[in-house]
Formats: structure tokens, C-alpha cells, sequence
């Protein structure tokens, strides 16, 4: 049998939405510290809701070109495993953040054509894991969680010297596809499980799980 599926249920907001994504069996739980974003937490919020995450499961902070102070605040208060760099971070800045803080960086990478691949490989020195989701529209207001896919097929049996995920636009619906497609062992969903925009439905959550596990199997 082949090695389960690790599942990132990112942009939680409430206690019930990290109790349904942990119930259900999610490796990584994903906090969004970005004003613009529905799914923003306020720090004294987040501090609560990553307190309650048990032991084993990664928390990690999504930020979008954060500046030090931001990113000092954060970590003061907040027990995060992992910082997710979901803006324009150079790979100098990925270098930095990471020495500076001493966590896990997983960078982010916006895909729409084959030529975004290279921008990929300047990170891997870095980066401890990548994610590759697609790039927004020029112009849009997220940079991420806009239910948006990329062709798959363009990574299609490709693999890199680290860990990486998938994301954009997965749902319980085509998880199954998406991991068939690109050999991903690490998916990452959002607004695909939600109800409403930041508004994770419980039901959904468990769904998408089970799928990339059956998937898997």
C-alpha cells in the first residue's frame, strides 16, 4: 500500500474548523495572517485556536511578504511549527526568514505555464518544502485561495530534491484526479472546503481527506 496522502487544510478561523480538519485525519493546519485575505486571524485569535492543535500536527503560518516586525509579533505569540511565504519573497529573503526564526520555510509558487517551473528550482536551495499553486490573475486581490487550478499536467512525473504540495482549486470532488495526474504526496486546500469564503464546512473537510486517502491507497 503506499504512503498515505499528508493533507493541509489551510485558512481555519474557528475552533470548530481545527477540531473537524483534526478529526478527520489532517497533517497540517494552515493559518492565514494576510488583512486582505476572509480568512485573516487577528494574532490573540490565532495564539488560541494553534494552543488547542494537538501534538504531531504541523501549524503553519501563511504570511505574504511580512516584514520582520510582523513576523516577530507572530511567532511571540503564536506556536507555529512551520512559516508558509506565500508573496514575492526572493530566495534570499526565504534564506533569511529561515535563519532568523529557525522554522521549517515552505515557499510558494505560482504556476500558470511551464516557464513558472524555474522560477521553482531558484527556491529549492532554500526552501524546505514548496508549494506550487496557481498563480492568481493579474491584478487579484489574493495571491492564493481563489479556487483557482493550473493545468496539472504540466508537472505531470516531475519530482524535486524537496518535499512539495499541491495546491489550487482542489476539491473532495477532483483530489483524486490532481494526485493521479501529478504524483503529489502532499495537497493543500482552502476555499475548495469551504461554505462560504472563510468558512470551512466540516462535512467538506472530512470528504476531501477520505478521498486523497482512497486516492492514495
Amino acid at each position: 500500500m503506499a504512503d498515505p496522502v499528508a493533507v493541509k487544510i489551510c485558512g481555519l478561523t474557528s475552533a470548530q474548523a481545527v477540531s473537524a480538519a483534526v478529526g478527520a485525519g489532517a497533517r497540517y493546519l494552515g493559518f492565514v495572517f494576510f488583512p486582505r485575505s476572509p480568512r485573516h486571524l487577528e494574532i490573540p485569535v490565532a495564539a488560541e485556536l494553534a494552543r488547542a492543535v494537538p501534538m504531531g500536527i504541523a501549524k503553519v503560518a501563511l504570511t505574504v511578504d511580512a516584514d520582520d516586525a510582523l513576523l516577530d509579533t507572530l511567532l511571540a505569540a503564536v506556536p507555529i511549527d512551520m512559516l508558509q511565504l506565500h508573496g514575492h519573497e526572493t530566495p534570499a529573503r526565504v534564506a533569511e526568514v529561515k535563519a532568523r526564526y529557525g522554522l521549517p520555510v515552505m515557499k510558494a509558487v505560482g504556476v500558470a505555464e511551464r516557464a513558472d517551473l524555474a522560477v521553482l528550482d531558484s527556491y529549492l536551495p532554500v526552501a524546505d518544502q514548496i508549494l506550487l499553486d496557481a498563480k492568481p490573475a493579474q491584478g487579484a486581490a489574493l495571491p492564493g485561495g481563489n479556487g483557482l487550478a493550473f493545468d496539472w499536467r504540466l508537472i505531470a512525473g516531475r519530482d524535486w530534491p524537496r518535499p512539495w504540495m499541491l495546491a489550487g482549486g482542489l476539491t473532495p470532488e477532483n483530489v483524486a484526479e490532481a494526485l493521479r495526474l501529478t504524483g503529489a504526496r502532499q495537497v493543500d486546500v482552502s476555499s475548495g472546503v469551504e461554505s462560504a469564503p472563510g468558512v470551512k464546512d466540516p462535512a467538506r473537510v472530512t470528504a476531501f481527506i477520505q478521498a486523497a486517502s482512497r486516492a492514495a491507497g
